[in-house]
């Protein structure tokens, strides 16, 4: 890896360490859902924009409803759960729990998409339970029931991810491919699409919201068009430059800026207990993509 590499790779994590933060400010004022559906909005947006000045020619070969029902599953209803979580839980708890996606890759892996589950994985879930139990015993939430509900809806966001991921593979990738920025592009344009009706339909039902927040309104765009657009360019870019797998380590690093940023701007304290639940996570995570030694040795053979 070049020395760009490593740099985008922090700013990355830094971006979406931030996102945690800005959900955490703008979701009590806001409300979840409409949180939720305005990061996707102004992502969709972001995006439009940044095709727009690439000039990149918006031929989905076939695959667009494809992109649209990704979007739902990789963007709607995560954004949707992280939104409900900052409702119960400090940014850092959010940030290590997102940490768990490959987890529930290796999970949704073996039960639904017939991957291979080795004993290193399976002590990597694990371990990645035990952590989480920790967390959820020792949480410095409003209460036992705020911290179980959040940590709950974060790992519905994460499973997520994993299915997603999966679908990707065979929706995308197995049919030929498709430019990522148009694959990211038609997702945020599903999650918009998706999450309207209940935007709507909070509108129309509850308490009005008072819109006239200017500090909360920074947090929904930078959530949207940083956390969410630019964020994926970066990401792909990696991709294309490092491969999926050094570029998943990404999730490593986003929870040390999680924690900093709520840290440093909202005052946030973390039990004993966090801390011992995130390095159980993060040794968990790394048991996953770690490779294994078969192919360390393809490697080694192929070098």
């Amino acid at each position: 890896m070049k020395s760009g590499d490593y740099c985008r790779l922090l700013l990355l994590a830094a971006i979406w360490g931030g996102s945690f933060l800005f959900m955490r400010v703008a979701s009590p004022a806001f409300g979840a859902i409409n949180t939720a559906f305005l990061r996707v909005l102004f992502g969709f947006v972001g995006l439009v924009v940044i095709l727009a000045v690439l000039r990149t020619p918006r031929n989905y070969q076939g695959k667009f409803r494809s992109a649209l029902l990704l979007g739902v599953i990789n963007s709607g209803l995560p954004f949707l759960m992280y939104c409900l979580a900052a409702r119960w839980l400090p940014a850092g708890y959010s940030a290590i729990l997102n940490a768990t996606t490959p987890l529930m890759g290796v999970v949704v892996g073996g039960l639904f998409f017939h991957e291979s589950v080795t004993l290193k994985k399976a002590l990597g879930v694990l371990l990645g339970l035990l952590g989480i139990t920790l967390l959820t015993a020792t949480g410095a939430a409003q209460s036992v029931s705020s911290l179980l509900a959040g940590v709950i809806a974060c790992l519905i966001a994460t499973s997520c991810y994993a299915v997603a991921g999966f679908l990707t593979r065979r929706w995308i990738s197995e049919r030929g491919g498709l430019d990522p920025k148009l694959v990211a592009t038609g997702s945020q344009l599903g999650a918009t699409l998706f999450l309207l009706p209940f935007f709507l339909y909070t509108s129309a039902t509850e308490a009005p919201v008072s819109w006239a927040q200017p500090v909360v309104w920074l947090c929904v765009l930078a959530v949207g068009f940083i956390c969410t657009a630019w964020a994926y360019i970066l990401y792909f870019r990696l991709i294309a430059d490092i491969g999926p797998l050094r570029s998943m380590t990404v999730t490593f690093l986003i929870p040390p800026f999680g924690i900093l940023w709520g840290y440093l701007l909202l005052n946030e304290t973390l039990s004993e207990g966090f801390f011992a639940g995130g390095v159980l996570i993060c040794l968990a995570v790394w048991l996953v993509l770690s490779p294994g030694k078969k192919m360390a040795e393809k490697k080694i053979a192929a070098s």
